[in-house]
């Protein structure tokens, strides 16, 4: 373990994160919120002294390999959610530590579960900053700093692997800081083209808070009915771009480079079917179940509610807590697919669902055809093993998470207020483990978390970061073979 170079690299990560407190900070002084501004510039410079003290002198040797970075990206995240909770605290607009940290995870890693009752009585800094830090850990501040960190290709592509989402991560130029680029100029643009949009029928302020949550897939809202109170255009808007950013961002690379057929991979194609089955689905359930009298109503509650949760943003703009039960059962399981692998989304992600799929096929043509050899392909190209085999892992990790994830927040006594614990208590752990944020009953979409004890709270933290991690750079902080020094 190269202990140096991971104190190097944090510290890095702080003086990023201290600029970013930049723009909050600003907002604090137009809306002249001072007690927000003084918490904000207070931040930043503790931030920033920190990391001076962290990088004042570069580690000789800067190599690093797989165990230093999946523990470096980790590290990463756990910092950015404890400095990035300093603003809440010391402007007073959330008081406990646990709280104003739950907020913080929600937000940097893109869940949008808050335990806020009354968003709209927070300073609108402090509004923009939990908006705003969807933005940042939507693409990965890690893959940020990778566009100007000082190492090389092979070091920074341990990084990538384990910050970003999905079974596999390919790089789309030779060298990976110019894939960094790449993929923040998509990010960027896209964010502009939806901020334009929105510009007709919102002010800035609106319009950026909105857009940084759905960038980000992490929807929190700046008003206490999420978009339910925005035009039917900002509402089909927010809808269709939900959906861009929960597909691979290599695929938008490749339609700039006229690449059309390598861009509509097999994964994007069975998400977009799997979009167009569960609005469909919904849609007819909600009409003809009487929810709504009007097919266009139907149509457009189902298609922005399917898009929040598989795109696993959260926004909301109708409680589907009050739903039909098949309605409701096709939002949940669409919660547990996710977006796509290389997007901003959370889940499962649709590539391990392809991979899983084909894997099952082909044991089930073992089983009538044993001497018969057959690899699994996606898109015309064999799967390595060793993907087929980290699929299976996180499968088998995944539930054992979840399960006990759900085991542990079950001996929370809690007053569920008539809502049904268990469903609670599933889609709870579901919404935060997915990066989803709204659940159903107690965690609707028209409630909060604040009911939870800090226990309970702190699980919930966990499977948030362990949910946009991957799992294992989680879970490799608890292995003390992680932290044996390298002979290196």
């Amino acid at each position: 373990m190269n202990f140096k170079m991971i104190r190097y690299t944090l510290g890095i990560i702080l003086l990023f994160l201290s600029g970013f407190f930049a723009i909050p900070a600003v907002t604090a002084a137009v809306y002249a919120e001072w007690p927000s501004l003084l918490a904000f510039l207070g931040t930043a410079a503790l931030t920033v002294a920190l990391g001076v003290l962290m990088t004042y002198r570069r580690p000789k040797n800067t190599k690093l390999y797989a165990r230093d970075g999946l523990v470096i990206v980790s590290l990463s995240w756990i910092v950015i959610s404890l400095f990035g909770s300093l603003p809440f605290i010391f402007s007073g607009s959330i008081t406990s530590f646990v709280d104003a940290l739950f907020e913080t995870v929600s937000g940097f890693t893109t869940t949008g579960a808050s335990i806020l009752p009354a968003v709209e009585d927070m300073p609108r800094s402090i509004n923009l900053w939990r908006c705003f830090t969807h933005w940042v850990g939507g693409m990965g501040v890690l893959v940020f700093v990778m566009a100007i960190l000082p190492l090389s290709g092979a070091e920074n592509m341990y990084i990538m692997k384990a910050e970003s989402p999905g079974p596999e991560v390919s790089k789309l130029v030779p060298r990976v800081k110019k894939t960094a680029i790449i993929l923040y100029a998509i990010y960027i643009a896209l964010t502009v083209v939806n901020v334009l949009l929105l510009l007709p029928e919102m002010p800035l302020y609106d319009a950026a808070c909105t857009v940084f949550g759905t960038a980000g897939t992490g929807g929190f809202g700046i008003y206490n009915d999420s978009i339910a109170g925005f035009s039917p255009y900002v509402q089909i808007v927010v809808t269709v771009f939900m959906l861009i950013f929960s597909v691979n961002f290599n695929s938008y690379y490749l339609v700039l480079r006229a690449r059309f057929k390598e861009a509509f991979t097999s994964e994007v194609i069975t998400f977009i079917c799997i979009v167009a089955a569960a609005i469909v689905i919904v849609t007819l359930n909600l009409y003809f179940g009487g929810i709504f009298t009007a097919l266009g109503e139907a149509l457009r509650h189902a298609a922005f509610t399917v898009s929040s949760l598989i795109s696993t943003t959260g926004f909301a703009i109708s409680n589907f807590n009050d739903w039909p039960t098949l309605s409701k059962t096709v939002l949940v399981s669409v919660m547990f697919i996710g977006a796509c692998a290389g997007s901003t989304g959370g889940g499962f992600k649709v590539s391990r669902i392809v991979i899983l799929f084909k894997g099952m096929t082909r044991e089930l043509g073992a089983i009538l055809r044993p001497r018969q050899i057959k690899k699994i392909t996606v898109d015309r190209r064999p799967v390595d093993h060793e993907v087929v085999r980290s699929v299976n892992a996180y499968l088998v990790t995944y539930v054992l998470i979840f399960v006990f994830s759900v085991f542990l927040i079950s001996f929370d006594n809690y007053d569920a207020g008539g809502y049904n614990e268990m469903v609670t208590n599933f889609t709870a752990v579901s919404a935060a483990f997915n990066n989803i944020g709204p659940g159903l009953e107690a965690v609707g979409p028209t409630q909060n978390f604040a009911f939870f004890s800090p226990f309970s709270k702190l699980v919930l933290i966990f499977d948030m970061l362990a949910g946009r991690l991957e799992l294992f750079p989680m879970l490799l902080l608890f292995s003390p073979t992680t932290w044996k020094r390298s002979k290196i």
